[in-house]
């Protein structure tokens, strides 16, 4: 039986909401300003952070899974292609390059979590936050804009990934049990599906740092399905005998499943890459949420910067292992996703195996790109509806193994419909390899280049046309002219899958 465990907010309690600043404390209210006093008067300062909130418990370790979790995604599975798009030479360079620019603009970033001095100034707990208080004006709506469509971009695109892993376990077991005479053709509408009623469950978690445990489950996951693609890719080489691709990236002439590639096609190919690179790194857009979540001392920035270090070190390892084993094993003909490649090659137990690790990956890394946009939804609302019983009053429900869960109408509601649009789109426009690059293309600039420069600009007082200031524009205005190459690239993609395309039709 549903029991209310909080009363309508009044005005005193509208004054905690907006002091607050975050959603976890939306739905904390009291009866009257004497019992809030005397609760905050209970906790111990052991217990509290210097922003009044209980104290984070967050390390050096978490941040790194939650990182990993962010950053090795789908996206590790279309590098293959997009190295035999640029060839053994540009390929390996560029990827180095993209882990060079991004390591270096996140430990700009995390020097924005504090506004004013990063050890004792004001805590920013989103990216949006950051740059409202240190950039403000018009930038703060461009940023938000920017970040939740990027955030809805990347959900969609997880989608998209997990129901082609699914269906890879699906054909690949159909394929050995008709002993190959089944072509196993499917749709992939019924994955989808499958993996959004999952999402709507694990979308109730109602902060970012609970889902932790969820992170650290993910990033074991994504070296699991990693280490399989590498591992399969130099056994494909070995039976080879020999590494395929050549210098300069995909030949005109080649035969692929979406025809013969032209001379443009190959210049919109190997700007496509470009964003499927770029994509592969981004996880600049949360870094501040994972932030948010570490305790001091030491600084939040030191520990954030050896996390994001340590992390991208790992991940640019296994990122030039599989792309360029991936592209060894397959050349010219490397897939849009790697683990699929390998069709129906034995040991098929094997690669289901590494399919299914990436779909419970991706179902963790779909939680930790989501909980920033919930957040952002729920506190505007707890704000613009402060009386309403559907959007603030909690219920508690006894769960076993579990202890008291708090169920809210408004969480239930909006999460559930937000990932039935992610799923909706996704079936509308399964094209993995395009939506990959336009998200890289669209999210890379502004949220992992400009925005981090500028506030660090902004927060250092770097005066203009100093060597330093010119330098940081010169990173930026390069930066954006990648962004716009590689979304004139994978917009051309598009374009090209669209001509046979039938929407909620598409089989594999």
């Amino acid at each position: 039986m549903l029991q209310r465990s909080r009363t309508l907010p009044t005005r005193m309690h509208q004054g905690i909401i907006e002091e607050r600043q975050d959603v976890k404390h939306y739905l904390q209210n009291t009866q009257t300003e004497t019992v809030a006093m005397n609760i905050q008067s209970n906790y111990s300062k052991c217990l509290l952070d210097d922003d009044g909130r209980l104290k984070r418990t967050g390390t050096f370790w978490t941040a790194t899974a939650h990182i990993i979790t962010a950053v090795i995604g789908s996206g590790v599975l279309s590098l293959a292609w997009a190295v035999a798009q640029l060839g053994w030479v540009a390929g390996p360079v560029v990827m180095f390059l993209f882990a060079l620019v991004n390591l270096y603009t996140s430990t700009l970033l995390t020097q924005c979590y504090r506004t004013g001095d990063s050890v004792t100034g004001q805590r920013n707990y989103t990216y949006m936050e950051a740059v409202k208080s240190i950039l403000g004006g018009k930038k703060v709506k461009l940023c938000g804009l920017i970040q939740y469509v990027n955030l809805f971009g990347i959900a969609i695109g997880y989608t998209i990934a997990a129901s082609v892993s699914m269906m890879a376990i699906k054909r690949s077991n159909c394929y050995h049990n008709s002993h190959g005479k089944d072509p196993c053709h499917m749709s992939s509408n019924g994955y989808m599906i499958t993996f959004g009623i999952a999402e709507v469950i694990f979308s109730q978690i109602p902060d970012f740092d609970q889902v932790w445990w969820l992170s650290i489950v993910a990033a074991i996951m994504s070296f699991t399905y990693s280490s399989v693609g590498l591992s399969l890719g130099v056994a494909k080489v070995a039976e080879n005998k020999t590494f395929k691709g050549s210098m300069l990236g995909i030949s005109i002439g080649t035969v692929t499943q979406a025809g013969t590639v032209t001379g443009t096609q190959k210049i919109w190919r190997s700007l496509q890459a470009l964003g499927a690179m770029a994509f592969a790194y981004s996880f600049s857009i949360i870094l501040i949420e994972i932030q948010d979540t570490i305790k001091s001392p030491p600084a939040e920035h030191k520990t954030m910067r050896k996390a994001t270090a340590l992390s991208i070190a790992v991940t640019t390892v296994f990122y030039l292992l599989c792309g360029c084993m991936g592209y060894a094993a397959f050349g010219d003909n490397a897939p849009g996703n790697l683990l699929t490649g390998f069709g129906f090659y034995n040991p098929y137990w094997l690669l289901d195996i590494a399919n299914i690790a990436i779909v419970v990956h991706l179902v963790g890394a779909y939680q930790v790109f989501s909980q920033p946009l919930f957040a952002f939804v729920e506190k505007w609302s707890a704000r613009k509806w402060p009386r309403s019983c559907f959007v603030t009053a909690e219920y508690g429900i006894p769960v076993p193994f579990y202890g008291v869960y708090q169920l809210n109408f408004f969480r239930l509601v909006w999460r559930s419909i937000f990932v039935l649009l992610t799923t909706v789109v996704a079936m509308l426009m399964p094209f993995f390899n395009d939506v990959v690059g336009m998200l890289g293309a669209f999210g890379f600039w502004p949220l992992t280049v400009y925005f981090p420069i500028d506030m660090y600009i902004s927060q250092r007082k770097i005066e203009r046309w100093t060597c330093r200031w010119i330098g940081l524009q010169l990173l930026s205005v390069s930066c954006l002219m990648i962004s716009l190459v590689s979304a004139i690239g994978s917009m051309a993609g598009v374009v090209l899958d669209l001509k046979t395309y039938k929407p909620f039709r598409t089989s594999y």
